[in-house]
């Protein structure tokens, strides 16, 4: 099988820009509605936490656990972690933290992560 695509892991309209593109300067580019897909309402005005979030849940969609093993080629899993509750800040406000966790599976040939290797 083959690795997964930018469109699979990111949502529809993604694209990687070259140099010389129309736009200021060569990246990837993940259009609104691919985020909005994914729950983020007014990307225009979101924060970049929001937009972290909204490509995760999309990447979530597909790198599953099961589509992993079936693809050798697939190097990534993003699941559900485990929602908890705190408190923060001096009126000690309560907060739920929801998890998505990223798991990495490469050969192993040394301790760090380096993105090359996925």
């Amino acid at each position: 099988m083959a690795e997964p695509t930018l469109v699979q892991v990111f949502g529809t309209g993604v694209t990687r820009l070259a140099s010389g593109a129309t736009t200021p300067s060569a990246g990837l580019f993940i259009p609104d509605s691919a985020l909005q897909t994914a729950g983020l309402s007014t990307p225009s005005t979101a924060t970049a936490e929001g937009h972290l979030v909204a490509i995760a849940v999309n990447a979530k969609s597909y790198l599953t656990q099961t589509n992993f093993d079936a693809n050798p080629d697939q190097s990534l899993i993003v699941t559900d972690g485990f929602s908890s509750f705190t408190t923060r800040g001096t009126n000690n406000t309560p907060y739920r933290q929801d998890q998505l966790t990223l798991s990495l599976a490469k050969i192993d040939t040394n301790s760090t992560i380096d993105p090359d290797n996925y």
